[in-house]
């Protein structure tokens, strides 16, 4: 074993420095987990600094690999549920499930260490902790745009149980993230710097809970009565004739049977395309809708017969209104290998057996559904598919350039391929920070879980347990406006990123 400090590579030591930095990895994914969070990953990360601090005179591919660890066991354990939709549903062996599980988790912790780069190449100074937040930003950002982008397990998450969600109505989770990798690195500096570190953490707590006594959003109207229905089917259901059919009854006999303004139903609750669908249920449906005045919403297999990229399928939202036409809603931010197929990639789908993985992609300017009201103004509500709610700047963009308000977020939801894995909660943290940074209340419609109503602050209002079969009958609030996040999206957080990082490199060059 080597003397850290002495510039030499660490060799005998190797393994047990990355078992460390890969352990610790796997302890913060498991503290996203936690009631709070936010707060358990914060003090954690200050001793990832601190380790990878240690090796900040080792040679950079050393230091490069050491901080792959990490990252590896952050999204190795954050992300192992996709072994389940490779194995159990896909019928992938378990080496090949396992292998891709690695790799994809190999490949986004490729971001993690590029953004520790900046302990190991910017002089230590008194903006190192900016410039590791920085850092941390902008590669979040990549990580959520490269390669049609995965954004998913990310810190900012997190915050909806910590200490810095009052920002994200400002700036987004990027600022959440931001704050919180600056924190964590403050924390490390304590021993140093007591007094100034105790000054920082104090102004960007202050500033952060005074954040929290704006809001941008305001009701409109009268409270929204909503059911959303869960059904509970097994993913070998939806590709087995008898047990669509079996979801399909059930889906449209509970949708029938409401006496709720607006009934929502999980992605593709019906999961035949729907040209295919059994003769009259459409219009039986339509039929409910105008005799009792409600909204339906449900999903389907969209199909389009003229096609332009050859692709004739797509994952739709049809929604029927008592006085409209209905309405589509085409996903529009696709999964790689589960609804489409990169380039040079066939041979791997072809392992699946599981059809559809190839749907067309819907436009950018879909329109908000509109839930018409008796005697009362209509509510506009922004349509997600499952994985879109992961990507909060293009909601953010979705709601600025739309030519309707929006009044409510719905996301219909399909996590039945992830199996009793923590997926469901995730993706349900996910959903809150998308209320949190646009300031609008949301409705979430799964097949298994987590079935839920979120306030325009993120909290959980009312949810279904998971793995139940039933519906949530409720009341939601509709607002009205627009946060600074929806206006502005991520180019704040970025910009001030940027600029610190060219800073930092400015510095260091000179110095």
């Amino acid at each position: 074993m080597v003397d850290l400090h002495s510039g030499k590579t660490i060799r005998s030591g190797d393994a047990f420095v990355l078992l460390t930095l890969f352990i610790l990895g796997a302890f913060i994914a498991v503290a996203a987990e936690l009631s709070y969070g936010g707060w358990a990953q914060i003090p954690l990360l200050s001793i990832v600094w601190w380790r990878l601090s240690l090796l900040k005179h080792c040679r950079l591919k050393t230091y490069f690999f050491s901080s792959l660890a990490f990252g590896l066991g952050y999204f190795v354990i954050g992300l192992w549920w996709l072994y389940i939709s490779l194995h159990d549903v896909g019928g992938i062996n378990s080496l090949l499930s396992c292998m891709a599980v690695f790799l994809l988790s190999a490949y986004v912790s490729l971001y993690f260490s590029i953004a520790c780069l900046s302990i190991r190449l910017f002089k230590s100074s008194s903006i190192s902790g900016l410039l590791l937040a920085s850092s941390w930003a902008v590669t979040e950002y990549l990580r959520g745009e490269l390669f049609t982008g995965f954004p998913w397990m990310g810190f900012a998450e997190a915050q909806v149980n910590g200490p810095f969600a009052a920002i994200a109505p400002f700036f987004g989770g990027l600022a959440c993230t931001f704050l919180a990798v600056y924190a964590s690195w403050q924390i490390l500096q304590l021993k140093k710097h007591p007094m100034l570190c105790i000054s920082t953490l104090t102004v960007v707590a202050l500033i952060t809970a005074s954040s929290g006594l704006w809001t941008f959003t305001k009701p409109i109207g009268e409270p929204l009565k909503i059911e959303l229905v869960q059904g509970n089917f097994p993913q070998s259901m939806f590709f087995n004739p008898e047990g669509v059919l079996k979801q399909i009854h059930f889906y449209s006999t509970t949708m029938m049977q409401s006496q709720a303004e607006l009934v929502v139903a999980p992605e593709t609750a019906f999961s035949w395309p729907e040209s295919n669908l059994p003769i009259g249920l459409v219009a039986n449906l339509q039929n409910f809708a105008t005799t009792a005045y409600s909204n339906l919403l449900f999903g389907v297999i969209g199909r389009d017969p003229n096609p332009r990229d050859g692709r004739e399928f797509s994952n739709r939202a049809l929604g029927l209104s008592p006085s409209a036409d209905s309405y589509r809603y085409d996903k529009n931010h696709l999964v790689p290998f589960g609804e489409f197929i990169p380039p040079g990639f066939r041979w791997f789908v072809n392992a699946f057996s599981v059809p559809l993985s190839d749907f067309a992609r819907g436009g950018d300017e879909q329109e908000n559904l509109i839930i018409h009201r008796k005697k009362q103004d209509p509510i506009y509500a922004a349509i997600t598919i499952c994985y879109e709610d992961v990507f909060g700047g293009e909601l953010a963009s979705r709601i600025r350039n739309n030519s309707k308000p929006t009044n409510l977020l719905i996301n219909l939801t399909n996590l039945a391929w992830f199996g009793d894995s923590q997926a469901p909660t995730q993706q349900l943290r996910l959903s809150q920070l998308r209320s949190l940074e646009t300031g609008l209340p949301a409705l979430r419609a799964t097949n298994t879980g987590i079935t839920a109503v979120l306030g325009p602050n993120g909290k959980v209002l009312q949810a279904l347990p998971e793995f139940t079969q039933g519906s949530l009958i409720a009341q939601v609030q509709a607002y009205a406006g627009k946060t600074p996040y929806v206006i502005w999206g991520n180019f704040p957080i970025l910009s001030i990123s940027c600029l610190l990082l060219i800073w930092g490199l400015i510095r260091h060059r000179r110095f």
